[in-house]
């Protein structure tokens, strides 16, 4: 009881959703190593598309397969936005004058990026969302060839399979975190709507919500272009910080591999993104150690390669065995702290900090006394 009211208090949510992290990332920024700033980094974007990609499978029931599309989408507007003439013309062999002259801010470029995203899903939408189940999810699959196809017959736009390099690096930690914040706020704006509750009505029963006149393509339609846009913009972020892209990164793997996030932290929730982008960013990084190696004791452990790979596929199996909604199951304890107008204003109330500091003082009293019956325990056990 006490565990789930703590749970309850705006101050204990607020310290441990929001200042804490926040004073992390900091700190992270001036002190870390850039290993370790760039990993955080990317464990941000990977929430973004994961956030985004919730929006369409979670919450209005498209079960799209096609993200990594809209991500390349957003990478190779991006980088041919805000790469300069001299780069694009070295690079690049026939790039035309007009595309070679283009240049644009990089907040610019990613809304740019953005809303072409937008427009490729309104279109696609309108012609494969009719479809339902597997039949959609193979459809969108296909996007991802078409769109990897233009990209490698492109020489003088998007020098084809060769990719791109030399990506002008605009991006820091706290910078990719104000992007997070305001894409997630949106996305909770637009989940918490009454558009919002149609995409969740549409879900549940399509043919109900159509006969209460809800009008399902197009809410559907909507759905899958604002999740394109927010995972355009991702795409546009991760080019930049990795400093290099081609087709080839924007495949199979990266759409597996975000459909995996969203399903292991939770595709039901926008919370569930950050629990998922989590395990599949730093958990492999983590894992790979044992790879080379290790040793228990006096025993000596030799190298295992791929087993982070089977641990990983252990873990999947788990969570959809045991947490079918993902490990974040249908709380939003993150966003709802972040965006609740009720955190911030119980901030000022007295009563919060001492609910706070009565519930703290009662855990540690109860945990001390528990030590004090162990230890008294023990005492009469060596004496008999």
């Amino acid at each position: 009881m006490k565990n789930k009211k703590i749970t309850q208090n705006s101050g204990f949510r607020f310290l441990i959703v929001i200042a804490i992290p926040l004073a992390f990332f900091i700190i992270c920024q001036f002190s870390m190593s850039a290993y370790w700033q760039k990993m955080i980094t990317l464990f941000l974007i990977n929430v973004l598309l994961c956030a985004s990609l919730n929006l369409t499978n979670g919450f209005t029931g498209i079960f799209s397969m096609g993200h990594s599309g809209f991500m390349a989408i957003g990478a190779y507007f991006t980088t041919l936005l805000i790469m300069s003439s001299a780069d694009k013309t070295a690079r690049i062999e026939g790039i035309p004058g007009w595309l070679a002259n283009v240049h644009a801010p990089f907040w610019v470029a990613l809304l740019i990026a953005g809303v072409v995203a937008l427009g490729v899903a309104a279109l696609v939408g309108s012609l494969v969302l009719k479809a339902k189940g597997d039949y959609l999810s193979v459809m969108t699959l296909g996007l991802i060839f078409i769109i990897k196809g233009i990209v490698e017959n492109n020489d003088s736009i998007t020098n084809g399979s060769r990719g791109l390099s030399g990506i002008p690096n605009k991006l820091n930690l706290l910078g990719v975190l104000v992007v997070l914040i305001l894409s997630l706020f949106i996305l909770y704006k637009v989940v918490h709507s009454s558009f919002g509750r149609s995409m969740l009505a549409i879900r549940d029963d399509e043919a109900a919500a159509s006969s209460l006149g809800i009008h399902a393509a197009a809410i559907k339609i909507l759905s899958f272009s604002i999740g394109a846009f927010f995972g355009a913009v991702g795409g546009g972020l991760w080019a930049m910080l990795q400093g290099t892209i081609s087709p080839s990164y924007f495949y199979l793997n990266e759409t597996f591999q975000i459909v995996e996030m969203s399903v292991l932290g939770g595709m039901y929730t926008l919370s569930g993104s950050f629990y998922g982008a989590a395990i599949l960013t730093f958990l492999p990084q983590l894992l790979s150690n044992l790879e080379s190696g290790f040793s228990i004791g006096p025993v000596e452990v030799p190298a295992l390669y791929g087993l982070s790979n089977i641990i990983m596929s252990i873990i999947f199996i788990l969570v959809i065995m045991f947490r079918p909604r993902g490990v974040s199951g249908t709380s939003e304890f993150i966003t709802d702290t972040m965006f609740s107008a009720k955190t911030y204003r119980d901030l000022f109330h007295r009563e919060t900090w001492q609910e706070f500091a009565d519930i703290v003082k009662t855990v540690f009293t109860k945990n001390k006394s528990k030590a004090e019956v162990l230890h008294t325990t023990e005492k009469k056990e060596e004496k008999l």
